[in-house]
């Protein structure tokens, strides 16, 4: 299948985001065009990418002096420490603003990395090479960087966009279909609040997705990718409307930070089972009717994955979870501003619903019933 391309414009960056298999030899290309005046490079790498991978980049980026630098990436490491180290690694090599950076790993590294660029000297050229499915629809675009704190997750960071992101399938070969499934639960949750065709085209084709088949995958990345583009170039400092893409993640948030991040549970699972308890409200609340619900329930039915959901059937397991939803950074209050849902391809108006503390545990049986 062809190689894909989509534009990211809005008033400070411009840059591609390009889909496809094999992309190393356009990598090469785009460096000469986009960072004309690099002369070294540090790759950061994922400590579990294989050995094949970092040889053919250095194959490809010959003519650059190359330094390797690995990141036992987890949410542990996603961290300040981190962060001192890799500046230190770069002032070491000398590294100045129009060299180059590259990140080759999952959403931690990009997050982590993408930090790392933002603040050395305050600010060298990145690149975004995601490896996992979730990072390729969501953490490789819109320019969110970061890292974790003691209190919660991503609460310590920037938005710094970089100059070319390159979603390459073949990082996904090896990829376990826990981690697919981490990253479906991005793609399924873009058509749910914007795309309604997307949605049904995903009933039809989620187990292709799941099993790699590379025509219906490379589709689904590149809508998924249009729809948060979509939202972030209409509010790249997510003051208003980018916000919707936090449909589930206000409960997803706090079900891992509950868990401290366990490998248990995945980002991608805790947002499947967030997103149902969102609309579940959202029946609750009288926003959408329990039809919409119902519709959600199916396409986790069919595809086996409503297990990340039926832990939630109480409400002392819903309101375990209420000391870390009062830490989601999108609250700027002493009340918990939820996305709902009002119909598949539209939520409401993010600070539309604010909950307090008292009555969301007043709430929680019913939202354990549904």
């Amino acid at each position: 299948m062809k190689n894909q391309e989509i534009k990211f414009n809005d008033s400070c960056q411009r840059y591609s985001i390009i889909i496809g298999n094999n992309l190393f030899g356009v990598l090469q290309k785009k460096i000469r065009l986009i960072c004309p005046n690099t002369k070294q490079i540090a790759i950061i790498y994922d400590s579990k990418v294989p050995s094949k991978f970092r040889d053919a980049l250095k194959s490809k980026l010959r003519n650059y002096k190359i330094t390797f630098l690995k990141f036992n990436a987890n949410e542990k490491t996603k961290s300040f420490k981190s962060v001192e180290f890799y500046i230190n690694k770069l002032l070491q090599g000398n590294f100045n603003r129009s060299d180059l950076v590259i990140a080759v790993g999952g959403g931690i590294v990009g997050d982590t990395v993408g930090f790392v660029a933002s603040i050395f000297k305050r600010g060298i050229n990145f690149i975004n090479l995601p490896t996992t499915l979730l990072a390729q629809v969501d953490s490789a675009i819109g320019g969110k960087t970061g890292i974790n704190s003691i209190y919660g997750k991503n609460l310590i960071g920037s938005f710094y966009q970089p100059k070319l992101v390159l979603s390459d399938t073949s990082f996904l070969n090896s990829l376990p279909k826990k981690e697919m499934i981490c990253g479906y639960a991005e793609i399924l949750k873009h058509s749910i609040i914007k795309d309604l065709n997307f949605f049904k085209w995903l009933k039809k084709n989620t187990k292709k997705i799941l099993s790699k088949n590379k025509k219906e995958l490379i589709h689904a990345i590149k809508k998924s990718c249009e729809i948060k583009i979509f939202f972030v170039n209409k509010d790249v400092n997510e003051k208003g409307i980018r916000m919707m893409l936090n449909f589930g993640h206000t409960f997803a948030h706090a079900i891992e930070a509950k868990n401290k991040f366990s490998k248990k549970t995945t980002h991608g699972e805790a947002v499947l089972s967030g997103m149902i308890l969102a609309t579940r409200l959202s029946v609750i609340k009288k926003v959408c009717s329990s039809s919409v619900l119902n519709q959600l329930k199916e396409i986790y039915k069919n595809n086996s994955l409503s297990y990340t959901f039926k832990n939630f059937s109480n409400a002392n397991k819903i309101n375990s979870l209420i000391p870390y939803l009062k830490n989601d950074k999108k609250n700027n209050d002493d009340k918990i501003n939820f996305i709902l849902l009002k119909r598949i391809g539209k939520t409401t108006l993010p600070n539309k619903f604010k909950i307090s503390i008292s009555k969301l545990k007043k709430l929680s049986k019913f939202i354990a019933r549904y």
